[in-house]
């Protein structure tokens, strides 16, 4: 008698995916007040209108090798505390760090002006809670699947979400990071760190060229620029990588891999193993796919400030990897 063919994993079902349906009843914690609405209008548009102005402002005036020294070692910083800080280490635990560590990685994700550390880990677990369904805070699938309706929910999932004054509950969502009074702490010391986050580069350039011109020029692309461009990589995370892109893994939602974002995200963009498989410490676990932030977590690891560290298991991505066939339907 011979055996039955083997049953390929089916795409998931794509319907609209309001974030406000489906939640349990404790989904939501308090809204926003007015200044911390107002606050978060200042950190999005101010730096997007500094991007905007990024050729006029070279035309006029041009970029020296400080600014981009200082624009290219803060965005670096300031990423690494999302993707390695607030996104596989205090969101999905893949590794275990010193207190020090934990601390810092806290700080410069703060850095990142992408929110406190326990607001954005209470966001995204709920994000993988409910992933492309309903309850998702930011899913491009949220009004439906024809183009226009992808084209608002692409907005939506990359910047409209933010400006929802319902915030997800960290009591439900992030409980063990409210249990650290450390992190409560530098979570509420959010606005010092976006501000030092803005200073830091204006005072070292203008220490350096000892002018005003220079502290004016590293504010504007070490500061303003630089946070722009993270924001907009970081939010490419969860509208490109939601809708365009290959699919090598099985997962429940429709997560892609985006390799043009690979180096600009240090490695999250390679979004679909991520969603396969949330705790595991390297997103890149192809042959090719750079994920520095793995890299990272790496020497941290040979340094001694990390143990623990949930590297890829091969057993359990082969059982999770898609054949040929599946991966084309």
């Amino acid at each position: 008698m011979s055996a039955p063919a083997p049953t390929r994993p089916t795409a998931p079902v794509l319907r609209p995916a309001d974030p406000d349906a489906g939640l349990p009843a404790n989904a939501f914690g308090k809204e926003k007040g007015v200044l911390e609405q107002v606050t978060l209008y200042v950190f999005v548009v101010v730096p997007f209108l500094a991007l905007a102005a990024v050729v006029p402002a070279v035309w006029g005036w041009g970029l020296s090798w400080l600014d981009v020294g200082l624009a290219v070692g803060f965005y670096s910083l300031t990423l690494l505390g999302i993707t390695v800080g607030y996104h596989r280490y205090f969101t999905h635990g893949s590794f275990k760090a010193t207190r020090p560590l934990r601390i810092a990685l806290a700080v410069v994700g703060c850095m990142a002006i992408q929110g406190p550390v326990v607001q954005w880990v209470a966001d995204h677990r709920r994000h993988h809670a409910f992933s492309d369904r309903e309850g998702d805070p930011h899913s491009p699938w949220r009004y439906g699947t024809d183009a226009r309706a992808l084209l608002k929910g692409m907005w939506h999932a990359h910047l409209g979400w933010l400006f929802d004054r319902r915030q997800t509950n960290a009591e439900r969502y992030a409980p063990d990071l409210l249990k650290d009074t450390g992190l409560r702490r530098t979570s509420r010391l959010f606005i010092l760190w976006a501000f030092l986050s803005l200073a830091l580069p204006a005072v070292i350039g203008g220490l350096v060229t000892a002018s005003w011109t220079g502290a004016w020029t590293a504010f504007f692309w070490a500061g303003l620029v630089r946070v722009a461009l993270l924001h907009h990589v970081t939010w490419s995370i969860n509208s490109v990588c939601h809708v365009v892109g290959d699919r090598p893994f099985v997962s429940r939602d429709r997560a892609t891999n985006f390799w043009p974002l690979a180096i600009l995200s240090a490695g999250e963009s390679w979004h679909n193993l991520h969603h396969a498989d949330p705790t595991c410490a390297r997103h890149g676990v192809l042959r090719g796919q750079i994920d520095i932030s793995a890299r990272v977590i790496w020497v941290f690891e040979k340094l001694g400030w990390v143990h623990g560290v949930k590297w890829p298991d091969p057993v359990r991505l082969a059982a999770k990897r898609r054949t040929a066939a599946t991966a084309a339907s």
